[in-house]
């Protein structure tokens, strides 16, 4: 029945969007379309912009994620991503808590700052965690779905078949000059992978990044990938799985807080 509201959500979404950014010149030459168009149409696919704003204003997504580490072990991760949404993405409010088999902890961004809290202890993450952290909120699909928002520049790149789907493909840069690229179905207009590297360490080689996107579904009427899978210079680092996600939520703002800013603001 879910699949069957997504199929019918999704078809209306594609519908209604063509209507509201029509091909200029014949429909069916697919030549016509601009990276406006795509990218629009996109939104309008996930749900649109009004609705993406209103409903994703906050969240609380939870899942496991299973990672693989440079040894070829597996490790088993919960973890809870509480969010609240900014004009902006650099006034977002976001909370990751993970649970491994040996540890807990959480990783904060909010005011244009990161940093961690253990046992009510915050602390300063290591730069391959603040890395990590950082490049799931500067390259995702929020990041695509926002972009106008943020003042990010899209460029259509062109359109690719791969095992013969249709795709188009999208750079995208944000005003910090991060770029992504992302691989458009050319039938379903949803994101089927996007791409972006990491500069490398003095005298290393760029660091190749891919994450696919699977299982979608409706969720409050906009559209989610229920699964990923994050490949590292083509070997897979870690499969993600939401298990619940529940949006407009009411969230306490403590939960955003630095424990260390809200002793000394007590205690001037």
């Amino acid at each position: 029945m879910l699949r069957r509201f997504s199929f019918i959500a999704v078809t209306f979404a594609i519908l209604s969007a063509i209507v509201l950014y029509p091909i200029q010149g014949h429909a069916a030459d697919e030549k016509n379309y601009t990276v406006e168009q795509i990218v629009e149409t996109t939104i309008a696919v996930y749900g649109g912009r009004q609705a993406l704003n209103q409903v994703r204003r906050n969240g609380d997504e939870r899942g496991r994620m299973t990672r693989t580490g440079s040894d070829g072990r597996a490790e088993d991760v919960t973890y809870e991503r509480r969010f609240v949404r900014g004009e902006t993405a650099d006034k977002d409010k976001i909370r990751l808590d993970k649970k491994t088999p040996t540890i807990e902890y959480s990783l904060l961004m909010g005011g244009g700052k990161m940093w961690g809290i253990i046992n009510g202890t915050v602390f300063t993450p290591r730069e391959d965690a603040s890395s990590e952290f950082k490049n799931e909120i500067s390259h995702g699909i929020e990041t695509l779905l926002r972009y106008k928002e943020n003042g990010a520049t899209i460029v259509l790149v062109g359109k690719e078949k791969h095992k013969n789907v249709d795709l188009f493909v999208v750079d995208l840069t944000d005003k910090d000059k991060l770029k992504t690229r992302y691989y458009i179905s050319a039938t379903y207009f949803r994101v089927s992978w996007l791409e972006y590297q990491v500069p490398a360490t003095a005298g290393g080689t760029p660091v190749q990044f891919l994450r696919r996107f699977y299982d979608y579904h409706s969720s409050q009427g906009t559209l989610v990938p229920f699964r990923s899978v994050l490949l590292v210079d083509d070997k897979v680092a870690e499969e993600s799985r939401i298990q619940t996600i529940t949006y407009g939520v009411k969230l306490d703002d403590s939960i955003f807080q630095n424990p260390d800013a809200q002793t000394s603001q007590a205690n001037p």
